[in-house]
C-alpha cells in the first residue's frame, strides 16, 4: 500500500535529442539493456518514492510503456502525461511552432496526478543513489501545504561533456544553504582550456567550476502549481510572437524567490552525476555504469 507520505518522482522524457541524435531516454547503457531512467527508478525507490510520472510525447507512449510497464509492477505506482506543443490555451497556440515550451510546461502537465510532495527530474541525468536518499528524506519531512521547496546542488565541474557545451542553472546560495537565485546559462564549455558560460549579451565569460548548479532536480510541494500556472500565463503572453522562447523550471523557481512566496534549500550531494548530451558521451556513461555494478552499488540485473 503506497501512503500518502512516500514522495512521487516526476521524470521530464519528452525531449527529442536533437543534439544526441536519437530517443536518449530509451537508448540502453548495459549488456541488459538499462537505460539512465532504469537506474534513477531503482534509486528511487530504494529511496522510498511511491510514484513515477512519466511525461512523453504521445508519438513515443507506446514505446515507453513496452519497456517499464512490466518492470515496475508491483515496485512503484506508474503513470503518464503528454506534454504537447498544443498544451496551452488556444489563443497561444501557434502552427508555426516546432520547439518544446519547456521544463516549466512539463512540470504543468502533472497538475491533475500528484496530491502530495514530488522530486522531478531529466530522463536523460544520472544522479546517483544518495542524491534520491536526500531528497526524499526532504520530502518526507516536508508539509505539503507549505511552499518549502528543494533542490540537489553539483558542482559544475562535475557536470561537463568533453564533447561539447552544456546547459546548467547557476546557483547563488546565502550563508543557510538557501537558493537566491538560479540562472539558466544555455552554452557552458571549456574555450582554450577556460570554462566559460554565456552571459545575457551572448559574450562568453569565465566560470568558476566549483560553482554550484542545478540539474533540475527539484523537491516541490503541490503548491508549486499555482505560482506556475500564473507565471506560465505571463510568458506566454509576453512571448507569443517567438516560436523559440521556452518557459524553464528555474523561471518559475526565481519569481517564487523574488516575491518571497517560498523558500528553496539547497542540498548539495557528492553522488557522482553524468549524463549524455552528445553521441560521444554514451561510451563514457557506459563505463561508470559498468564501474558502479561492479563495485555492486548496482546489481547485474536491476529487475529481476
Amino acid at each position: 500500500m503506497i501512503t500518502n507520505n512516500k514522495p512521487t518522482l516526476v521524470i521530464l522524457a519528452a525531449g527529442m535529442g536533437s543534439r544526441y541524435g536519437g530517443l536518449k531516454q530509451m537508448d540502453a547503457f548495459t549488456p541488459k539493456g538499462d537505460t539512465i531512467i532504469d537506474f534513477s527508478l531503482y534509486d528511487a525507490i530504494q529511496a522510498g518514492f511511491g510514484k513515477v510520472i512519466f511525461v512523453i510525447r504521445e508519438s513515443f507512449k507506446a514505446e515507453f510503456k513496452a519497456n517499464f510497464n512490466k518492470k515496475l509492477d508491483g515496485k512503484i505506482e506508474v503513470e503518464y502525461v503528454y506534454q504537447e506543443l498544443d498544451n496551452v490555451p488556444k489563443e497561444y497556440i501557434n502552427l508555426n511552432r516546432i520547439k518544446p515550451w519547456g521544463t516549466g510546461h512539463a512540470l504543468l502537465m502533472t497538475k491533475k496526478n500528484i496530491k502530495e510532495n514530488f522530486a522531478i527530474i531529466n530522463a536523460d541525468d544520472f544522479y546517483g543513489r544518495e542524491a534520491f536518499v536526500t531528497i526524499a528524506n526532504q520530502l518526507k519531512n516536508t508539509d505539503k501545504n507549505s511552499c518549502n521547496f528543494s533542490m540537489v546542488g553539483y558542482s559544475l565541474k562535475n557536470t561537463l561533456s568533453e564533447n561539447g557545451y552544456v546547459s546548467r542553472g547557476e546557483c547563488t546560495i546565502d550563508e543557510n544553504s538557501f537558493l537566491k537565485d538560479v540562472t539558466e546559462r544555455v552554452r557552458i564549455e571549456k574555450i582554450n582550456g577556460i570554462l566559460k558560460s554565456e552571459n545575457e549579451q551572448n559574450n562568453m565569460i569565465p566560470i568558476d567550476e566549483n560553482t554550484i548548479v542545478s540539474m533540475n532536480f527539484w523537491g516541490f510541494t503541490p503548491n508549486c502549481f499555482e505560482f506556475a500556472e500564473t507565471y506560465f500565463l505571463e510568458f506566454l503572453e509576453e512571448n507569443k510572437e517567438d516560436l523559440k522562447a521556452e518557459f524553464y523550471l528555474p523561471t518559475i523557481v526565481n519569481k517564487m524567490l523574488k516575491t518571497n512566496k517560498a523558500t528553496v534549500k539547497v542540498l548539495q550531494s557528492d553522488s557522482k552525476w553524468f549524463g549524455v548530451t552528445y553521441s560521444k558521451d554514451k561510451e563514457k556513461v557506459e563505463k561508470e555504469i559498468q564501474n558502479l555494478t561492479e563495485q555492486e552499488v548496482y546489481p547485474t540485473k536491476l529487475w529481476s
